[in-house]
């Protein structure tokens, strides 16, 4: 992939432009005069002409392009927005004040084929519902039929959805790797650095940790998710933390499992409750009990999503550590092809 290109005989707004470029996980490449730049000018992401080599620029005439700026550490000067119009800069970076405008705008930049990916959150009406087994499953199914696919662990005291999968030591990024970030994180870097089997991604947490996710870094990760991904799938806790908020605001659907039994949707009445009060969009997974389907999913009073019968055999395959087939012809297999045919962008 090509680099930022900047133009400039400022050392001073060079190595400013150096350190806004690592904070947004991208390399530059250099030209103190124009002609320098003309074999890059065409295929740069993005080019950032410094002030004091406007007039250069302008007088070599490059071709019109977007994608553009003009940088200055010159705030005041008259003569900034004839040279911005000059060099055909779109904007003008004023240092440093627009220090964080400019990482974002090399992040984007660097964002290789930008996908616009649906969150489907997954929350348990009781313990034990089977929230992460179907957050797992979904997920599984969804990247076979190569939907590239990030699967987030939001639920600290969870026992870990890597391990649910049999892999909790495969090497990668964990939750503890990503809660001192802030600000954007750039998706190929965040795919890059997470564990990855095929087009499955997992964020999980390191064994023995229970400390919370703060809400910015859930932010940060679902919005690189949401440029880097086709589906993110987020197994949230019943207790909803700042995180768990953060991720339910930005929910496309949510899928609650519930038991179909008094206990079970008494239970699942509660954490709707919570759920409603950040999104609007919540259907029923429900699991075999003695109430009626259509009695369990009136009283909870939101739609039905599909069926999950009891699965020993499923159960007994991911305690080995192994993967489910998820076939179309298994009964999970069916339920997560009908939810992905029925929630996700055709």
């Amino acid at each position: 992939m090509h680099r930022p290109l900047v133009i400039t005989e400022d050392h001073a707004l060079l190595d400013d432009l150096v350190r806004i470029a690592a904070a947004a996980g991208a390399q530059l490449d250099v030209a103190h005069v124009p002609a320098h730049a003309r074999p890059f000018w065409n295929l740069a992401p993005l080019i950032a002409v410094g002030a004091d080599q406007a007039d250069a620029v302008a007088a070599s005439s490059p071709p019109t392009r977007d994608q553009v700026v003009l940088v200055t550490r010159a705030p005041d000067d008259p003569d900034t927005w004839r040279k911005c119009v000059a060099v055909g800069a779109q904007s003008v970076v004023t240092l440093p004040n627009d220090e964080r405008h400019l990482v974002e705008r090399l992040a984007d930049a660097m964002e290789p084929d930008p996908r616009s990916g649906s969150v489907i959150c997954v929350i348990g009406g009781q313990g034990g519902a089977g929230a992460s087994v179907l957050s797992a499953c979904l997920s599984l199914r969804a990247s076979g039929d190569h939907l590239r696919t990030l699967l987030v662990d939001a639920d600290p005291l969870g026992g870990g959805i890597d391990a649910l999968l049999g892999h909790e030591e495969a090497s990668g990024a964990r939750w503890g790797d990503l809660v001192a970030r802030e600000g954007r994180i750039n998706s190929s870097a965040l795919q890059a650095a997470l564990p990855s089997f095929g087009d499955l991604a997992v964020l999980s947490f390191h064994r023995g940790e229970v400390a919370a996710i703060p809400a910015q870094a859930m932010r940060s990760v679902l919005e690189a998710g949401q440029r880097g991904f086709d589906l993110i799938v987020v197994d949230l806790p019943r207790h909803l933390d700042p995180a768990a908020i953060e991720a339910l605001t930005r929910a496309k659907t949510t899928l609650m499992v519930a038991t179909a039994d008094v206990r079970g949707i008494l239970s699942a009445v509660q954490v709707l409750g919570e759920t409603r009060k950040h999104t609007s969009d919540i259907r029923a997974i429900l699991r075999p009990g003695v109430v009626d389907d259509d009695m369990a999913a009136g009283a909870l009073g939101i739609p039905s999503a599909g069926t999950l019968p009891d699965q020993p055999r499923l159960t007994a395959t991911l305690n080995r550590g192994e993967l489910p087939k998820l076939g179309p012809r298994t009964v999970m297999g069916a339920l997560c092809t009908a939810l992905l045919r029925d929630l996700l962008p055709t």
